[in-house]
């Protein structure tokens, strides 16, 4: 009716928003944590234990996975990804309640965002640009400088003097757009969006209930995704905009997508709800959003909470990694000079081996060693690329990896990862409830709890 319009066009009415400080912790004067002593302790074993081995098999060519000091102490990120105009910007904008201030992020209808914004604490609001935050060695963005100045042009950092930063960052990432190729973009959108999602300890991935296209761009999304599941959140937006039959029509058709691209046995987590400051949609259930808003502020909570016993688990996944490039490279090396003979043509032999290392067993001999999963093995095939830029002669042995005074490579990292790391991840536990170590974080293979299905 006419009345109701024009009550429609004067200013919606906010949202409450303590549950948000509740949740978050935003007005508690607790001191922070001292977590300084253990990073320095991380960092020491990173760097005499882990980064000799990663440099003398250049695993880095490998994985193009360098950890910088930066890096190490960063604080957690939480990454927003999704098709355009779901509401990533406005749901920054909402958790950091920036709406209508000179700090907002833009939103709209059309696709807004064509950069990677980083938002992160500072004293007072600045913009820095994505070739400063890459020049800054501090900063945990240096290595984004490898993929181009056109991406630089598209990285743009934001300060803002906000609570919730001082312990955590957010990154907001162009939305996808289906029939978008990606060499419109000018640089090459996949790598990076893949670097952030190898470095985020959360990952929102926002949906609109009105659009639901799950088409190549998003697939090829999900594909980067693999291995990262505990991480991923799946946030169906601006719910209050259907009816409940509605919502449930399409909360079930946001399954049925993303159930073949989602390999796991418990599916992701789908939080419902409309995260912007108005309030929610005259009958709508607002008792469930609300709800479920608080369990996903939770949830990031939790990530906040267990940053050093992230960090830390994340050193010892990446240690575990070097770890097995390194015996391999030893085994294809060690394979190499069984076969060479004063006669034999150093390169065919060694084609022959990288065509078909089953042939040598050279995967099977690492699974053999102790703390070798076969799912940690990296594809064969990357190691084709590998040795056509490091040729195998230019490795050592294991063996010959050792000094005097600092014995040797491959007894160091085993030592990091077998007491050093857990003993470090011990040490942050004894100050804490013993159920705070989350089995998420240290990675003991429980999965997540489904809270839909009954126990």
């Amino acid at each position: 009716s006419p009345a109701e319009d024009v009550e429609d066009a004067s200013e919606p009415t906010k949202r409450d928003r303590s549950h948000l400080e509740n949740t978050l912790k935003l007005n508690e004067e607790k001191p922070a944590d001292d977590v300084s002593g253990v990073l320095q302790r991380l960092r020491k074993i990173y760097h005499s234990s882990i980064k000799p081995l990663e440099h003398s098999y250049r695993y880095n060519e490998l994985r193009q996975h360098e950890i910088t000091d930066g890096e190490i102490t960063s604080k957690p990120m939480v990454l927003f990804l999704g098709p355009w105009s779901v509401g990533k910007s406005s749901m920054i904008n909402y958790l950091l309640g920036l709406d209508n201030t000179p700090y907002q992020l833009y939103t709209g209808a059309e696709p807004t965002t064509s950069e990677f914004t980083v938002i992160m604490h500072g004293p007072k609001l600045k913009t820095i640009e994505g070739i400063v935050m890459a020049a800054d060695s501090a900063r945990s963005f240096s290595p984004l400088e490898k993929f181009g100045q056109n991406f630089l042009e598209k990285l743009i950092g934001i300060e803002v003097p906000h609570k919730l930063l001082e312990r955590v960052t957010f990154v907001d990432t162009p939305g996808i757009i289906e029939n978008r190729k990606q060499q419109e973009r000018g640089y090459p959108f996949n790598d990076v969006c893949q670097w952030f999602i190898d470095r985020a300890d959360l990952i929102f991935v926002v949906f609109d209930p009105t659009k639901l296209d799950v088409g190549l761009e998003l697939e090829m999304l999900f594909r980067q995704l693999k291995g990262r599941e505990s991480q991923i959140r799946i946030i169906l937006n601006k719910a209050d905009s259907l009816a409940t039959q509605e919502l449930m029509r399409v909360y079930g058709a946001l399954f049925w997508s993303l159930a073949p691209l989602i390999n796991v046995t418990e599916p992701p987590r789908v939080y419902v709800s409309s995260f912007w400051p108005h309030d929610y949609h005259p009958d709508t259930h607002r008792d469930l959003f609300l709800k479920e808003e608080i369990s996903l502020l939770e949830d990031l909570n939790q990530v906040i909470e267990n940053r050093m016993e992230n960090k830390i688990a994340f050193i010892r996944q990446h240690a575990i990694r070097v770890r097995i490039h390194a015996l391999l490279v030893d085994r294809y090396l060690q394979t190499y000079k069984d076969k060479m003979t004063f006669f034999s043509d150093g390169e065919l032999v060694f084609r022959d081996i990288v065509e078909d290392p089953d042939r040598f067993f050279i995967f099977k001999s690492i699974l053999a060693k102790t703390n070798v999963s076969k799912f940690d093995l990296p594809n064969r095939e990357a190691y084709k690329d590998f040795f056509g830029i490091n040729p195998i002669t230019s490795f050592k042995l294991l063996s010959q990896q050792c000094s005097y005074m600092g014995g040797c490579f491959l007894e160091k990292i085993e030592k990091a990862i077998t007491r050093e790391l857990p003993d470090l991840l011990g040490s942050i536990g004894l100050g804490k409830k013993p159920n705070v170590l989350s089995c998420d974080v240290t990675g003991c293979g429980e999965t997540p709890k489904n809270r839909y299905r009954k126990p």
